[in-house]
């Protein structure tokens, strides 16, 4: 029996991976986009003809088209959540949308008789808050850790993302009867890009690219492709017996200067502007008492946030790309696209 899923967020970059997958595979897939205005565009792009692919409008914020989209679903995947460039200083712009973002898509599913549910979570729901001590070489987090946000350095897109996948669990123990729950929470992800809509991880490797970043702070982050992001999410979907599980995916964590150096060794010439110069933390620290974005980037000089993804390879069979595939992957799309100039 034919089996159909709303993707929420079609014009995202992890939702256009997952629904050319789900496509593929042989899926119906309803996806929801804000304006309508977009489907002749995302339909060259997710490569769906009219029968396997339906587009309807609806929006984090707003009640309207969640039924009409979730109607005639088997499952869902919530991949749809606000990520700005910029850090809002009212961290509800974020909170408020991811969390009512969340509960809407469910209230919908429950409505269609949908049986299992999978959310884009996030690694920001894992890694922050915690004392010192987690933030060295040898530690690692597990789906087991959540992101403390009695802690009020905890920044609002991480505060957004923890409290929309607890809500989220907090809907099913108390509304779920008969729908099952399964979270999956990427760390940075990177991968090939088929448009100039950028997210933002990929918008550091172009900035890398460009020479727009002169120096390397010593800051880094948990990477994962793209690709592997999408099949953890049919792996999700697809696969009996996971109801309440969380997946961490993850590669390894790498520095500025670790990615930097990838990039200088793999692209040679066209990777000319990507910096070497290290930028002294106390450059950084001064700096983050002007600029918010250097303020947050001040926040992870030195820490280690590294988690494994053991778990879904051992539960769901799950595999990853080599990182520096994935990086240079990135940088060539980005090229070859003319979206960097080299």
């Amino acid at each position: 029996m034919t089996q159909t899923v709303l993707v929420t967020g079609g014009s995202g970059y992890i939702a256009g991976f997952l629904i050319r997958q789900l496509l593929d595979a042989g899926w119906t897939v309803h996806t929801t986009v804000r304006s309508l205005s977009r489907e002749a565009e995302l339909r060259l792009v997710l490569g769906g003809t009219k029968e396997t692919l339906r587009f309807f409008a609806a929006d984090l914020t707003s009640d309207a088209g969640w039924d009409d989209a979730a109607a005639g679903c088997t499952h869902v995947a919530h991949v749809a959540s606000p990520f700005p460039l910029h850090v809002p200083k009212d961290p509800e712009e974020l909170v408020g949308p991811a969390r009512d973002g969340a509960l809407r898509a469910l209230c919908a599913a429950k409505k269609a008789g949908v049986k299992r549910f999978v959310q884009t979570s996030s690694f920001a729901a894992v890694g922050y808050g915690h004392p010192a001590g987690r933030y060295v070489a040898g530690q690692v987090f597990t789906e087991a850790d959540w992101t403390d946000l009695s802690n009020p350095n905890v920044a609002p897109y991480m505060r957004s993302k923890t409290v929309a996948e607890r809500a989220a669990r907090d809907w099913i123990a108390a509304e779920g009867e008969g729908m099952e729950y399964v979270s999956v929470n990427p760390v940075a992800v990177l991968g090939p890009v088929t448009n100039g809509d950028l997210s933002t991880s990929i918008e550091l490797v172009k900035q890398l690219l460009e020479g727009a970043i002169p120096a390397l702070p010593d800051v880094g982050f948990g990477i994962v492709d793209v690709r592997d992001v999408a099949d953890l999410h049919v792996r999700a979907l697809n696969q009996p017996g996971l109801n309440g599980e969380r997946f961490l995916a993850t590669g390894p964590f790498l520095t500025f200067a670790e990615i930097a150096a990838v990039l200088k060794r793999r692209l040679g010439h066209e990777a000319r502007k990507v910096p070497t110069r290290r930028l002294p933390d106390f450059v950084v620290k001064i700096g983050a008492l002007f600029s918010p974005s250097l303020k947050q980037i001040a926040g992870e000089l030195g820490k280690v946030r590294a988690g494994t993804s053991a778990h879904a390879q051992q539960r769901v069979g799950w595999t990853l790309h080599p990182v520096e595939e994935t990086i240079v992957d990135t940088a060539r799309s980005l090229i070859d696209l003319k979206i960097v100039k080299v």
